[in-house]
């Protein structure tokens, strides 16, 4: 064997390619009275493999507006023994955009799954907006490589996007959402009562979610949205629910036909949110991205028609 041949067998690589696919199902549920004993759209996603023990977690301005939500939780699970079992009474933490900076609340939360021995068979039921989930997810995804998580969203937003998709996260080093996870909820379920208790600015934040995704998606949504605009305008609920179901729907289409965990190109239905993102950071979180990103996209369209482009 000459001095060639015995290099090339020292330098022989051997690759093995890995690939497979996992499919992801989780349904996504609009009701009314959640934790009424008679609704059953939480007991169900439970009954395959019930008694499941889950710990209760909700956002404290969810909590102030909706007076006896922990003894809604307490009275559900006592009425559907067979399908849930709480591990402790509902907790209560500090939600808005405030309890993603940092990892504060993330490491409250893994105290409270390690102080309740979760496993992955136990599930997190959070119950708040958007930027509450979005903390509570990115911590079930990293206890024990992946708690169950059902979400519990409670605002426009939350109920037409942000509560239905597969990211979770939190804000660090001054960047919005700089550490994340991308981990698909075990459930989404609405209540499409909470959007009563909302501020009205909060509501109308989620409007302009669907006025984007209908001029990006659907002539027709949009072509409604214009003609119920004064309904919407005043907030009236059966108009919101239509908007918010349509809404989440397209968005759901969208992740299912396309790239849900953005291994190429950022989802066209964030189309402005970058910039959203950056005026957030720049204000330390005053300027609300739910409040900010529709005069975002505007002046992105203005500019674009600007350079005639």
């Amino acid at each position: 064997m000459g001095q060639d041949d015995v290099r090339h067998k020292e330098n022989r690589e051997r690759v093995f390619w890995q690939e497979f696919s996992v499919p992801w199902r989780f349904p996504v549920i609009y009701t009314r009275n959640v934790f009424a004993p008679a609704n059953n759209a939480l007991a169900t996603v439970f009954q395959a493999a019930g008694p499941v023990p889950v710990l209760a977690i909700a956002d404290s301005g969810v909590a102030e507006a909706n007076d006896g939500l922990a003894d809604a939780v307490q009275a559900y699970a006592s009425s559907h023994r067979s399908a849930l079992r709480l591990l402790s009474p509902l907790h209560v933490l500090p939600g808005g955009e405030k309890c993603k900076n940092g990892s504060a609340q993330v490491d409250r939360l893994h105290r409270l799954f390690h102080k309740h021995k979760l496993c992955r068979h136990s599930v997190v039921l959070a119950i708040g907006g958007g930027a509450f989930l979005d903390m509570a997810g990115y911590a079930a995804a990293t206890a024990h490589r992946g708690l169950r998580l059902i979400r519990l969203p409670t605002t426009t937003l939350a109920q037409n996007d942000a509560g239905i998709g597969v990211k979770n996260g939190y804000n660090s080093f001054g960047r919005k959402n700089w550490v994340g996870t991308f981990a698909p909820p075990f459930a989404v379920i609405s209540d499409l009562n909470f959007l009563s208790t909302l501020p009205k600015r909060e509501s109308r934040a989620g409007l302009a979610e669907a006025v984007k995704v209908a001029v990006i998606k659907d002539a027709g949504f949009f072509q409604l949205l214009s003609g119920q605009r004064k309904k919407l305008a005043a907030l009236e609920l059966q108009q919101m629910e239509e908007m918010i179901i349509r809404c989440a729907a397209l968005h759901l289409e969208h992740m299912a036909a396309g790239d849900p965990f953005e291994q190429g190109s950022a989802r066209p239905l964030d189309f402005g949110h970058w910039s959203a993102h950056a005026l957030e950071e720049a204000s330390g979180g005053r300027s609300s991205m739910a409040r900010r990103w529709p005069w975002e996209w505007l002046w992105i369209v203005s500019m674009q028609q600007k350079k005639g482009s």
